[in-house]
């Protein structure tokens, strides 16, 4: 069980659709929440840091930004993430480089850099762990979205390879990974024009769910858990 009430837990993507929610179900569990984005128009509040974790300093900046703010860091929710659609055949080395630097890069050095806190916060007895969301693409990578589903795929294979060594530190890792949700994600890729998707998850649902695995110390989410 991971207890939540005073848990410091950074969310990146906190001005996003999920990130949203997800910090504000933590919040309204008791958890101390420092939300974290990069657009500066929907990022509000006093524990709220801007940071564009394309940079390799990125990742770094915001823990070092919870730890000054609060002393300690109990968990790390990455809801980070941007879209692209179209054929494999056209994607360009600017799409391939956006979508790998936010939904790939961006989430393992959030893993590297808040290990040194993450394992203070279990030597003190606490429970932390960090949280990914690689969606269902990582499990059924899918025709024109090839590129997107790569680079979620590679996000959810380096979370269960260092799951073991992040355990014996007294870390628990977790990826959720749940099928098309209504948020605007799609409505905004980076590139391309989204399909007629079928209907959509709930996001407050899908928030809830997310939520109750933290608590629960659940070892995986895959899609079928949503």
């Amino acid at each position: 069980m991971t207890k939540l009430d005073g848990a410091v837990i950074l969310v990146t993507g906190a001005s996003g659709g999920l990130g949203s929610r997800i910090a504000t179900q933590l919040a309204d569990a008791g958890a101390v929440v420092v939300r974290a984005a990069r657009n500066p128009q929907t990022l509000f509040g006093p524990d709220a840091y801007l940071a564009d974790l394309r940079s390799p300093t990125g990742a770094a900046s915001l823990v070092s930004a919870a730890l000054a703010a609060h002393g300690r860091l109990d968990g790390v929710v990455v809801a980070t993430g941007v879209v692209a659609f179209g054929p494999s055949s056209s994607v360009t080395d600017d799409t391939l480089a956006e979508l790998f630097e936010t939904n790939t890069y961006a989430p393992i050095r959030l893993l590297r850099d808040s290990f040194a806190a993450l394992s203070e916060s279990a030597a003190a007895g606490h429970t932390p762990f960090v949280l990914t969301i690689s969606g269902v693409v990582a499990e059924t990578p899918t025709a024109g979205l090839a590129a997107y589903s790569a680079s979620k795929a590679a996000l959810a294979a380096y979370l269960v390879a260092s799951s073991r060594e992040y355990r014996r530190a007294g870390i628990h890792l977790l990826d959720a990974r749940p099928g098309h949700t209504g948020t605007e994600l799609s409505a905004h890729p980076i590139a391309g024009q989204a399909p007629a998707f079928g209907r959509a998850l709930d996001p407050d649902a899908v928030a809830a769910r997310i939520v109750r695995a933290i608590v629960d110390g659940e070892k995986d989410l895959p899609s079928s858990a949503f």
